[in-house]
């Protein structure tokens, strides 16, 4: 039952049905607000300039507030840069399939180096060459309007919905962790320099940030120093370490 499981990816930790109905209402909100402000600001036409790649946005920024590809500079540049490159490839490019290729293909690469991977940026970059003539006659301007209106006016949603709820706030390093209660000594948190390393060890992208990664490690840490005080009560010392 396990291995197919971890063969199809299926996530690992319970979510609270709390937490799955405030993602669903975080995400209602976030884009029925943006298409009535884009409607506001165009008299009406505002349906044309909220592009689709901002559905899979609200995905991350409300079911996942926490993840790396969902903070602000991954949301904003992302899709910022991936727009530039879509512009880019479908007025340099003129086979239209190549051009949407490497559209997408090309900001893979450059949210990649830039560290701001958003998996909506893909869309952005592909709606630029496929959006249709209405998008073609944007030319630049579609970088700006919709796309960098879109992007911020959802990291500022995501701030304002999120802030109601002490445990989900955005972006991640506004959450302050319950007040620690006082426990058994624990080993020594890993640094910055560790956990660099450790993450560069592996050569592939882990969407946790820094911070949820140390909270894990004390969680974790606290856990054993609690397990290991029950069943030695004369030596609180640790003797599993949470590795780096």
């Amino acid at each position: 039952m396990q291995t197919w499981r971890e063969w199809l990816g299926v996530e690992l930790s319970e979510v609270s049905l709390k937490e799955k109905l405030i993602s669903t209402l975080g995400g209602i909100a976030s884009i029925w607000i943006l298409i009535t402000l884009g409607r506001w600001g165009l008299d009406g036409l505002g349906r044309h300039f909220v592009v689709g790649s901002m559905g899979a946005t609200a995905v991350l920024l409300f079911a996942v507030p926490h993840g790396q590809l969902s903070q602000p500079w991954p949301v904003i540049a992302g899709h910022g840069f991936s727009a530039l490159i879509g512009v880019l490839c479908a007025g340099w490019i003129p086979i239209p399939e190549l051009a949407a290729a490497a559209a997408v293909g090309l900001a893979i690469g450059t949210m990649h180096q830039l560290k701001c991977i958003h998996p909506p940026g893909g869309a952005t970059a592909l709606t630029a060459v496929i959006g249709g003539p209405m998008i073609r006659e944007l030319g630049f301007g579609f970088i700006v309007w919709p796309i960098l209106i879109n992007a911020l006016w959802m990291v500022l949603l995501a701030i304002l919905l999120n802030a109601a709820f002490r445990w989900r706030r955005y972006p991640a390093k506004w959450v302050r962790p319950k007040a620690a209660q006082p426990t058994a000594p624990t080993p020594q948190e890993p640094t910055h320099e560790e956990i660099v390393h450790a993450l560069k060890s592996l050569d592939s992208f882990v969407d946790i940030t820094e911070d949820d990664l140390l909270r894990l490690c004390q969680i974790l840490s606290r856990r054993q120093t609690s397990q290991t005080s029950r069943k030695q009560p004369t030596d609180s010392r640790p003797n599993i370490h949470c590795t780096r």
